[in-house]
């Protein structure tokens, strides 16, 4: 293993004190989310420089080595290969499945750095206490990638909201969009509870975390209700096939990979991300074709080993008596997530871009547009992937932990908004937090 520095103390240990050279970060898990982290970081070019990667899958492996000029010996098949070596570098990203979040956090956190952690954080409560733990034990700086709390469409909100007088509720909605969900929780990585965790946290933890972060109060009883609704044998047409490329009636399902992967080779945005993913990031025809006749994102949405609900709704009480309702469902456009806020002196409304607050005096609507990228992952999150990581970089690089908005603290506190509501939804109980 070579790097061209040595790491310093992380940052707890050297507060208000800033690097003289680039911050150095290896990479753990370079798929979708740990590559455009990396190639955010690397945009800053005189602040950040990559100095190694794990990743099991050798082509997405071997890209990024490529992409970032790393050296054979920097390049590892296993994280535990890289942790082998002790620290190499300031800081690490640990981008992997959300199941492989607690060991490699664990671990690097021991050896002293600082940690980018995909959220959620650990696909267990005890999972995420323990990461919570392992940093507070160490010292350790461990932000979660919670990037709703970044963008300027959230800053601008947070700034308005007191016009409206004292929050009274909420309404929050997100629409995941059909063929999102059918990509990533009915074909994709987050299909099943056993394999990754259940939908409410691998989707929504933002949702959850940016409410309370919005309305700076914590959660005090939650209570839940959904399941899988459509997308199970018994919903699927007589004629279907297993396969979509089979299928007589694949032409009609709005459900077609074969339409939506091949939209993709032709378009840009979320449909060409997905696209990327399900050939892994190969976009030709032929890949196209090849993975939908053998990997699984070609497979009927009818014949999947789903396990996931593809609908659910949350109530939250918060200290002081606000409450807010939260509904995540598949059945809808993609688009931004949609909120209303309460209050006794007017009415807010956000849609992830446009903020509309409602004066109850002067009954007359102000409109802001804070004017971003969409809110999905193949858009940026609305800026906030970018400004993630510009915080992250700039927090250790000046050494100023307070950049930092998703700190590990309260980035736990808000999973356990999320496994609350998942423990009402299965016990039909209102939950205590």
């Amino acid at each position: 293993m070579t790097t061209a520095t040595t790491p310093h103390a992380n940052l707890r240990g050297r507060l208000g004190v800033p690097l003289n050279r680039p911050l150095t970060l290896a990479v753990v898990g370079a798929g979708a989310r740990g590559a455009a982290y990396a190639e955010l970081a690397v945009q800053q070019p005189n602040r950040v420089e990559i100095v190694a990667v794990a990743e099991p899958r050798e082509a997405v492996r071997t890209r990024f080595a490529v992409r970032h000029g790393l050296a054979s010996e920097n390049v590892f098949a296993d994280w535990r290969e890289l942790a082998a070596c002790g620290r190499v570098a300031d800081a690490v990203i640990v981008a992997t499945l959300d199941a492989d979040h607690l060991g490699p956090a664990e671990t690097f956190a021991e050896q002293g750095y600082d940690i980018l952690l995909e959220k959620p954080i650990a696909p267990t409560e005890a999972e995420s206490v323990a990461i919570g733990e392992a940093a507070e034990r160490t010292g350790a700086t461990v932000a979660v990638c919670h990037v709703m709390r970044y963008t300027d469409y959230t800053r601008k909100l947070r700034e308005l909201l007191p016009q409206i007088g004292e929050i009274v509720s909420v309404e929050h909605l997100e629409p995941i969009g059909w063929y999102h969900f059918a990509h990533s929780f009915v074909r994709g990585n987050w299909r099943r509870e056993d394999e990754t965790t259940f939908a409410l946290l691998a989707k929504s933890c933002h949702d959850l975390d940016w409410l309370g972060f919005v309305l700076g109060r914590r959660a005090q009883r939650v209570s839940s209700f959904g399941g899988l609704r459509h997308f199970r044998p018994e919903n699927r047409p007589p004629e279907a096939a297993d396969r979509c490329v089979d299928c007589h009636v694949e032409r009609h399902c709005p459900y077609s990979a074969a339409r939506m992967y091949r939209e993709g080779l032709r378009d840009g945005g979320t449909k060409q991300y997905f696209t990327r993913v399900m050939t892994s990031g190969v976009l030709t025809e032929e890949a196209v074709t090849r993975a939908l006749a053998e990997g699984p994102y070609g497979r009927c949405v009818y014949a999947c080993d789903n396990d996931v609900v593809d609908h659910q709704v949350v109530n939250i009480e918060y200290e002081g008596g606000t409450t807010a309702s939260f509904t995540m469902t598949a059945f809808t456009p993609l688009a931004n997530r949609h909120t209303k806020f309460f209050g006794t002196h007017g009415q807010l409304t956000g849609d992830g871009r446009f903020i509309h607050v409602y004066d109850f005096v002067t009954e007359r609507t102000t409109t802001i547009d804070t004017s971003k990228d969409g809110s999905s992952a193949a858009e940026g999150h609305g800026g906030g992937d970018a400004a993630l990581v510009r915080s992250f970089v700039d927090a250790l690089h000046q050494g100023r932990p307070e950049l930092i908005l998703s700190g590990i603290a309260e980035s736990v506190d808000s999973h356990l908004v999320v496994f609350g509501a998942e423990r009402a939804r299965r016990t039909g109980t209102v939950v205590e937090l």
